[in-house]
């Protein structure tokens, strides 16, 4: 630790100042020390939860959903204390085990779902609602409270037995939108010119970079899937709720989100507004004694299960996020090849259970995984794929290969197509005056740093795109020896297109909607299995390793310019899906 202050010619009361300023410092080293130490300590020794009579299990509908938990910084939740954020995060896999164990185990009374600002896409929200729904299959009760709810998560509530709103709280039902940034006249107002390279119509994602609003081919795609996935959230509401789909399409054309309360009484969307205050006595109602007790998700996580001991194992892979070649985030190659090798090593792996959930990335690094599973194929292994939110563009290339593909009907997939982008920063060099001279020893030395100091010639534009255009030729080749199809059928249905989950088995992407609960089944029943246990992969991430991410000492203007370095180093050829922010 190093200590600036000024000792010359200081007054005494100074000195001192500067003395104390130095113990402060030690002491918050110390501090800084004491809390990792005692952190560490709890993680290392937190015991497992007993399951107690007359238990409400309690779902904390808040923080950010994630397929796979365990991945979360430890100092998240300290920080997000500090500054009054929610940093919650929820395994998606943690919450549909915990549903499943409160079903079966008398203890348990019932579920009561607590808040409504829990982020989650469509499809993921499908498979906790379904769950929920076989929840109930056991006769006990479900009941839900909220101050607020956005569309989602009131899509998940709606399931509950009975709705308690707060008397001033906020619904929103206002139906779905899709909302694209294009930044055409803002990088023309800069200096900054895309150089774009694709292949397929409605490959989208680029179209932010040269356009100013949605093609054609994007709009009708859009609208598609969106309508899609509000039908699916009219309908099952409706059920629930005894509402019909008509009337919940009119609802959100008033603009649910800025109506009195009493309007969400009218319409049935809530049964009572109460105040939280209440709702103890409510819970004592339901579950027929003042002595229940709440069990939150984290502690219904940390319940030991049954534990299987048979030998055989079917392996839960999860592929979650933007595929990269390198990094710490998302669906990194290395990190996913080495977890591939392992379950490959595994003697006692009988099947596989991919779970993709990802809008693609780098086509290199698809195609590395891509070959990577099918060696699993190869040494005899049934590979089911499981599609969450997402498996589009390279989370479809992925995925292409494996002996059975299961979607949900709101999962988005498809967007078969590749692209590329090259950015021409020559008239910012040319607005602040930087002068570039080089020596090369070929035509088309330095190509890579010099399409961005630049920007390509026309000849250089015509090369990259004919390696683009390899790329798309590989991957519906690999999509069509995959599903089955020709070449030319993968083509009239690929074009970048993006395809809801229900819409995808009709036109042979997929082969069944269901979930990660019926991909196992599927990979069980293609194994010819008797007695078998789960292991996933990724294992839980070491939490001192994530710990340390927390003193990276990199600025952000050097993590920018490490992004135009590795932007520079070679093409960039993606396989992914437009982004889309729907609300």
């Amino acid at each position: 630790m190093k200590v600036f202050c000024k000792t010359n010619e200081e007054q005494p009361r100074k000195k001192m100042g500067c003395l104390g300023k130095t113990l402060i410092g030690i002491g918050v080293y110390f501090g800084i020390c004491f809390l990792f130490g005692a952190l560490m300590g709890d993680m290392m020794s937190t015991p497992a939860t007993k399951l107690e009579e007359n238990t409400i299990y309690r779902i904390d509908m808040k923080g950010n959903l994630v397929e796979q938990a365990g991945e979360e910084n430890p100092f998240d939740a300290i920080i997000g204390e500090m500054y009054g954020q929610s940093t919650t995060t929820v395994g998606l896999n943690d919450l549909l085990s915990n549903i499943a164990l409160a079903k079966d185990n008398d203890k348990v009374l019932g579920i009561y779902l607590k808040g409504g600002m829990l982020a989650a896409e469509p499809a993921s929200a499908k498979a906790i609602r379904d769950a929920l729904l076989d929840f109930k299959q056991s006769g006990k009760f479900i009941i839900a409270y909220s101050d607020t709810y956005t569309q989602t998560n009131y899509y998940i509530a709606s399931v509950a037995d009975k709705i308690f709103f707060n008397p001033v709280g906020t619904l929103n039902w206002d139906g779905l939108s899709a909302q694209k940034q294009y930044l055409t006249r803002l990088f023309e107002k800069i200096g900054i010119e895309m150089q774009i390279l694709k292949v397929g119509t409605f490959k989208s994602a680029v179209e932010p970079y040269f356009r100013t609003s949605m093609s054609e081919a994007d709009r009708k795609q859009t609208e598609q899937y969106l309508t899609g996935i509000w039908s699916e959230m009219k309908t099952a509401v409706g059920q629930s709720r005894n509402i019909t789909p008509e009337q919940l399409h009119a609802y959100a054309d008033e603009c649910m989100s800025l109506q009195p309360q009493e309007k969400y009484l009218t319409y049935h969307f809530v049964d009572s507004l109460v105040y939280i205050q209440e709702m103890d006595s409510i819970l004592r109602t339901y579950a027929g004694t003042k002595d229940y007790k709440q069990l939150s998700n984290s502690k219904m996580t940390n319940v030991e299960r049954n534990k299987v001991e048979a030998k055989d194992k079917v392996a839960v892979l999860y592929a979650e996020g933007a595929i990269v070649d390198e990094g710490n985030g998302g669906i990194v190659e290395g990190k996913m090849l080495k977890n591939i090798k392992k379950i490959y090593e595994d003697e006692d792996v009988k099947a596989v259970v991919f779970r993709v959930n990802s809008p693609g990335g780098s086509a290199d690094a698809s195609e590395q995984i891509w070959h990577a599973m099918k060696m699993l194929q190869d040494k005899g292994l049934p590979v089911v794929v499981s599609m969450g939110d997402y498996a589009a563009s390279g989370g479809y290339y992925i995925s292409c290969n494996a002996d059975y593909i299961y979607a949900e009907p709101t999962t988005l997939t498809g967007s078969i197509g590749i692209f590329g982008t090259v950015p021409n920063l020559s008239k910012i060099r040319e607005k602040v005056g930087l002068d570039v001279d080089a020596v090369a020893t070929n035509k088309h030395s330095g190509l890579n740093t010099n399409a961005v100091i630049n920007g390509m010639n026309p000849q250089e534009m015509a090369l990259m795109q004919k390696m683009v255009e390899r790329g798309y030729d590989l991957f519906t080749r690999r999509c069509a020896d995959g599903r089955g199809m020709t070449q030319d059928e993968i083509k009239k249905i690929g074009e970048g297109r993006v395809w809801l989950g229900k819409d995808a088995l009709e036109i042979g992407l997929v082969d069944g909607l269901g979930n990660i609960d019926d991909a196992v089944a599927k990979a069980v029943e293609l194994a010819a299995l008797g007695e078998y246990q789960l292991v996933s992969y990724p294992e839980k991430t070491d939490p001192i390793q994530e710990m340390l991410k927390m003193f990276d000492t990199t600025t952000p203007e050097e993590r920018l310019v490490m992004k135009v370095r590795e932007f520079a180093s070679k093409p960039r050829i993606m396989a992914l899906m437009p982004e889309v922010t729907i609300q």
